[in-house]
């Protein structure tokens, strides 16, 4: 395409000296990929290369994909965005507010004054936060163990609200909720309902949240940035036995499967002729969905795994049904409007619905993020424009 030696220049600056041990970025057009390059190796201390097939843990990235498996079933009439939640999943009725502390340190709780709905926990406003960001969440999880969603831990679902429902946006495990409503709405565990109506129809060979095998010489290693710039591999944890898949953030998958993803959307939710979703519902989740509220920035409670959060400083940004919308053009060329967000490790996706552009760009980098990857997003992001005028 014109204009790839601009973007393999860049993303080529962007790991040089070591700063990302490796990266994978693709991107599309309206008539098909664009671009499509891997750079530096899967682990800082290995030879082996990144390649385009290299498979990252997307974390977050997993959100957007529950989102369209639970809009699959609101235009089946299984679930609806504005039922109480509590009819699907019973457990939702015992739900607590967090007020606080008393002087023991034990926790302060009250029923909630509203109802979650599919809604509420689509654009993070239910009032379940992460403790990763949320300080008193983090202070709760700390007194009584509560486990982190990504553990798969079911008890992790047990969490109080930070506030009422409707109340204001905050990040947290409202998709792993809904993942689990799209499980009681359909009889079938999200990643057996993923593969049949979402990974196979599209063509998504290498997404699962089960780690496969044959994976075994294509996955990518995660590193921790040091004091001084430098990183770390981290030791891979062995996985441990999970209770549920957890729709917020359990997802293995390669950049040119989540391209894929993204590609169907900009199509009206089609692709290669295997419709996941109708034009009207991709519509529907790439508008405003959570009314005056607003994004607010994401202080750290956890630096290990995540700096200060705040992208488009400055802009007012809005959530769709699973999407980070940027009210005015980006700086590095994405329209008003565009759809967007990422994963821990630093993974990122764009999806710009005026431009018919979709980029995805993945490392295995924390804490999340990190300035040098989000600078190589930027620098990605600009050339990708460029060439495509």
């Amino acid at each position: 395409m014109r204009g790839k030696a601009q973007i393999d220049k860049a993303l080529a600056d962007a790991i040089s000296g070591d700063r990302i041990a490796g990266l994978v970025a693709a991107a599309a057009g309206e008539h098909g990929p664009i671009y499509e390059s891997a750079f530096g190796r899967r682990s800082i201390d290995s030879p082996n290369p990144m390649t385009t097939n290299s498979v990252f843990r997307i974390a977050s990235m997993t959100k957007a994909i529950t989102g369209a498996a639970a809009m699959q079933l609101v235009e089946q009439g299984k679930l609806s965005l504005d039922q109480p939640a509590r009819e699907i999943l019973p457990f939702l009725a015992d739900t607590k507010v967090l007020l606080g502390f008393d002087p023991q340190d034990n926790p302060i709780l009250r029923a909630p004054k509203t109802q979650i709905t599919l809604r509420n926990l689509l654009t993070h406003t239910a009032g379940f936060v992460y403790d990763t960001w949320n300080a008193d969440m983090h202070r709760y999880a700390r007194i009584t163990g509560l486990p982190a969603a990504r553990t798969g831990k079911l008890e992790a679902l047990t969490a109080p609200l930070n506030f009422d429902p409707g109340e204001r946006w905050e990040y947290g495990i409202n998709i792993d909720i809904a993942g689990r409503m799209v499980e009681a709405a359909s009889g079938l565990d999200l990643e057996t309902y993923m593969q049949r109506h979402i990974f196979q129809p599209l063509g998504m060979i290498d997404t699962s949240f089960d780690q496969r095998p044959e994976w075994q010489d294509r996955m990518t290693e995660v590193h921790a940035r040091q004091p001084d710039g430098s990183l770390k591999q981290l030791r891979s944890a062995p996985a441990a036995p999970r209770e549920f898949y957890p729709g917020g953030g359990g997802l293995f998958s390669t950049a040119p499967d989540y391209l894929r993803f993204l590609r169907a959307l900009m199509n009206g939710g089609e692709l290669d002729g295997n419709r996941i979703l109708t034009p009207e519902t991709v519509a529907l989740m790439s508008q405003n969905q959570m009314g005056d509220l607003d994004v607010q920035p994401m202080p750290t409670q956890m630096p290990n795994l995540s700096n200060a959060v705040d992208l488009f400083p400055g802009m007012v940004k809005k959530w769709g049904l699973s999407f980070l919308i940027n009210t005015r053009t980006g700086h590095a060329g994405r329209s008003a409007g565009s759809l967007a967000w990422a994963g821990l490790n630093n993974t990122y996706y764009w999806l710009d619905p005026v431009k018919k552009v979709a980029g995805v760009l993945m490392t295995q980098t924390l804490p999340f993020a990190d300035h040098t990857v989000l600078d190589a997003l930027d620098a990605f992001e600009s050339a990708v424009y460029e060439a495509v005028g």
